[in-house]
């Protein structure tokens, strides 16, 4: 099966907030947005255009959507992405849904990226 990729044209920025941090209303107002908390963190993800106030955070991340729906018996798909990325030195953000996963990349890297992609026969294209 091969599988495509879909690049989005738009620049995130990963946010770390404590974890009792109220979650600012302006994120669900987003075309796209991600919450993720646990007992040490509050991690978002949103689009760079939004300001947030945050502990810290890391601008200039490019998304890679596989297009989807992908399902749940369906195995190694995450995996074998992020081994194609990590053999060319690419650091990546994973991100699951119900329907699919979502790899962030450092825009400087998004070309590599692409290339490693369809060296290992992925469709790349622009969403």
């Amino acid at each position: 099966m091969r599988l495509t990729l879909a690049v989005h044209a738009q620049l995130y920025t990963i946010h770390s907030f404590s974890p009792d941090t109220e979650i600012p209303a302006s994120i669900f107002s987003q075309p796209m947005f991600f919450i993720g908390k646990t007992r040490e963190e509050l991690s978002v993800v949103v689009p760079s255009d939004l300001a947030l106030e945050s502990l810290e955070q890391e601008d200039d991340w490019r998304c890679l959507e596989i297009l989807g729906p992908l399902g749940f018996s369906m195995t190694g798909i995450l995996s074998r992405i992020s081994s194609t990325l990590a053999e060319a030195n690419i650091s990546i953000f994973a991100i699951s849904t119900f329907d699919t996963d979502y790899i962030l990349v450092k825009k400087d890297t998004l070309e590599a990226a692409k290339a490693a992609l369809k060296q290992k026969q992925y469709q790349v294209i622009d969403y």
